[in-house]
């Protein structure tokens, strides 16, 4: 656990204290959380006012997706050498300033810049939040600081949705955009405050920050969700393609032999000789490479398909999001007790579920097959994450829970985008 300077009384000494860490940081993840899920209703307002299409609109998710998940490695080891409070805190104002430009953006071409400095502040402030958070509390207790995670996100799950389609109704999409800058001041506040003692476990000051590690990892990444996004547009075969997916093969090859051979890498891949880390990773890639792609046609759905207002479309995602904010916190404290797997497991099983009945959904289907399948997805992941990312938390020191935090949701984002890029591509080709 991260060590707290001796020389203050009360708050500091408090056994809860590492509650009020959390407050500190779920302030911002609400923040966050409500963001995207408000930001996602209102797309096909937002569509509609710029005359723009459905594989023009992505971008709006795509570009903040990319971003993150390009800068959320360097930006977790850089927490891991300079201090994760301070890169939180200078992220939540990033992401301040790019939400501002977001809402006064008089074009898509003002639009796509401004989510770009709103990703930049996101993958600054996502690892660092689940580091300092898990960091503030013992070994035994990760998954229920990671549950309690989950309870904020499945809270900002219920209310993003909600509130966006409310401040669309009544107030036009650029509002969506404004809604969560009081939260962020907040957040800023809260763990100036909260924080201003707080010392932590972390490399050497003088441990040199692995540029090339950083811009080789940024490469991967954006040439090949860039090629994953524009494939279908452009044509599988076409040069631009083929040559993006061989840079991002090269530079991958690349970043291996380099990050087995720097003396402070970026990313420390013997870390994948562990069982558990392997699995962990890879079981969360797959669990949001299949529930993402709802999360973003869900709304054109409801809306554009079964003629839902966005006010309604918003609710109608409600119930599902509560079991995620609910069944996050209780698998989280249970797995503490009773160990990670057969939540992982049975989480699993549940999103799959919710998924096959949600691949037989149509024009004609009844809320009542569509909203408890959105509740078995959600509670599959809610009763997934928490014990999973506990799991991978606890295989590594305390020195790493920047990076390692950040490689986590660096590997939600990329499933994110693949899973947007590839529901896309079989929209746009069966619906034309």
């Amino acid at each position: 656990m991260s060590s707290i300077s001796t020389g203050r009384t009360g708050l500091f000494r408090s056994p809860n204290y590492k509650y009020w860490v959390f407050g500190a940081m779920a302030i911002g993840i609400f923040a966050s959380v409500v963001d995207h899920g408000s930001v996602n209703v209102a797309l096909p307002t937002i569509a509609t006012k710029f005359q723009t299409d459905l594989p023009t609109i992505q971008w709006v998710v795509i570009t903040y997706a990319l971003t993150i998940s390009a800068l959320l490695l360097p930006m977790g080891r850089l927490s891991d050498i300079v201090g994760r409070k301070e890169v939180y805190i200078a992220g939540m104002l990033v992401l301040g300033i790019g939400a501002t430009a977001a809402g006064l953006s008089p074009a898509m071409e003002v639009l796509f810049p401004a989510r770009i400095l709103q990703g930049v502040g996101a993958a600054m402030t996502q690892g660092t939040a689940m580091a300092i958070i898990t960091a503030a509390f013992p070994a035994n207790e990760k998954g229920r600081a990671i549950g309690l995670i989950m309870t904020m996100v499945g809270v900002g799950a219920v209310a993003g949705p909600a509130l966006g389609g409310l401040v669309v109704d009544a107030f036009g999409w650029r509002a969506v955009f404004f809604l969560t800058l009081p939260m962020d001041a907040i957040t800023v506040a809260a763990t100036l405050w909260v924080l201003r003692d707080w010392v932590e476990s972390r490399e050497s000051t003088d441990t040199p920050f692995d540029w090339l590690g950083a811009a080789l990892s940024a490469g991967i990444l954006v040439t090949l969700l860039l090629a994953m996004t524009t494939g279908n547009k452009a044509g599988w075969s076409s040069m631009p393609i083929v040559i993006s997916f061989g840079g991002s093969a090269v530079m991958l090859l690349t970043f291996i032999w380099w990050e087995l051979r720097y003396a402070a890498p970026m990313l420390d891949l013997r870390l994948f000789k562990g069982i558990t880390f392997s699995f962990g990773v890879s079981a969360a890639f797959f669990t949001f490479l299949g529930s993402s792609a709802v999360l973003f046609l869900m709304p054109f759905y409801l809306q554009n398909v079964l003629g839902y207002s966005p006010k309604a479309a918003g609710f109608i995602v409600v119930p599902g999001a509560l079991c995620m904010a609910v069944l996050g916190s209780v698998s989280g404290v249970l797995s503490d007790r009773f160990g990670w797997r057969p939540f992982t497991v049975g989480g699993l099983l549940s999103s799959a579920t919710g998924l096959l009945i949600l691949s037989r959904v149509t024009e004609t289907s009844p809320l009542w097959m569509v909203v408890p399948a959105l509740m078995l997805m959600n509670s599959g992941m809610g009763i997934f994450y928490s014990p999973n990312s506990s799991s991978v938390m606890n295989a590594v020191h305390q020195s790493k829970y920047g990076v390692v935090s950040g490689f986590l949701n660096l590997v939600r984002n990329a499933a994110n985008v693949c899973s947007i890029a590839v529901a896309t591509i079989i929209v746009t080709t069966t619906m034309g």
